[in-house]
């Protein structure tokens, strides 16, 4: 009987970044409008679509072997000693930065300090990260579930919410100015720990990670090689910036090599005419989809 490996996929914000994220890793992955279970192009995998904030509870009562949730809410499940994190995979729906939860307020509040927040009432969807964070602060506050739409709330429905942000963009057009980060977070692929302690189950996940872990280091990435006479390639190299130190190879004129570098894509078009001028010939541009260091 051919083995499973039982993966959750974030569902919601995160789907399509996932899912991207797994195509230039080398893995078809599709969806259907009413499926909660995706197809990938791996009889060995089988996928299933749940949110994120729900996520580790599944991994780590073992519906799941394996998922990609985000660090806050693994640690608002308080699942952080109950799951094995294999990597941290630094992407979210918007950028590559981490998300931050941080505690804001309308500008005219006359909430300035953590201390204010005694005896306020606070909207999130963290609830017990944030309770935990006022406890540990010594601060009584109200703390109430938010299902969405937070950011309107403040202050006629609340004093102050805790919210995730990533570019702070939907605070300002809210109007409301942060007073504390609560909490940072990024997207971790954690596992249950007897399928981490399962031989097969384990080579399956280390593998998967190493292939997104490489679409993800190649991202903004590109290619270049080209031809140089033996007497320029100082000039050459003086010019490029690598990932590592550029290849070097000999050609069948004794006289040239062929040079291949891996550069970040937004400097190509400034260094391509540097590198003609250097002596560079026969320049050719090519994408990245992996980078395995």
């Amino acid at each position: 009987m051919t083995q499973v490996l039982r993966l959750g996929l974030p569902a919601g914000s995160l789907q399509e970044a996932t899912a991207e994220l797994f195509r230039r890793a080398g893995y078809k992955l599709s969806f259907t409008s009413r499926s909660y279970y995706p197809s990938i192009d791996d009889p060995e995998i089988h996928c299933t679509l749940i949110r994120a904030q729900e996520m580790a509870r599944y991994v780590r009562d073992g519906s799941l072997d394996c998922g990609l949730t985000g660090y806050d809410w693994i640690v608002e499940n308080d699942a952080q000693d109950d799951v094995v994190e294999l990597a941290e995979l630094v992407f979210s729906k918007v950028s590559r930065r981490p998300v931050r939860w941080v505690l804001a307020v309308p500008q005219d509040s006359p909430i300035h300090t953590e201390q204010d927040l005694q005896g306020k009432r606070i909207a999130t969807e963290v609830v017990n990260i944030t309770q935990r964070w006022l406890a540990q602060r010594g601060i009584t506050a109200q703390v109430e579930f938010s299902w969405g739409a937070t950011e309107v709330k403040p202050p006629r429905l609340a004093d102050a919410i805790v919210e995730a942000t990533e570019t702070g963009n939907s605070l300002r057009a809210n109007n409301l100015r942060v007073v504390a980060e609560i909490l940072t977070s990024t997207t971790r692929f954690i596992a249950h720990p007897a399928a981490a302690a399962d031989p097969w189950k384990r080579q399956k996940m280390d593998d998967l990670v190493l292939m997104l872990r490489g679409a993800m280091a190649a991202e903004g990435k590109v290619g270049l090689m080209m031809n140089v006479r033996k007497v320029d390639v100082e000039k050459v190299l003086q010019v490029l910036p690598a990932l590592q130190k550029p290849t070097i190879s000999a050609l069948s004129d004794p006289e040239w090599v062929d040079v291949m570098t891996i550069i970040d894509e937004d400097v190509v078009r400034h260094l391509i005419p540097r590198l003609k001028a250097a002596g560079a010939c026969g320049i050719v541009e090519y994408p990245i989809n992996k980078i395995i260091m």
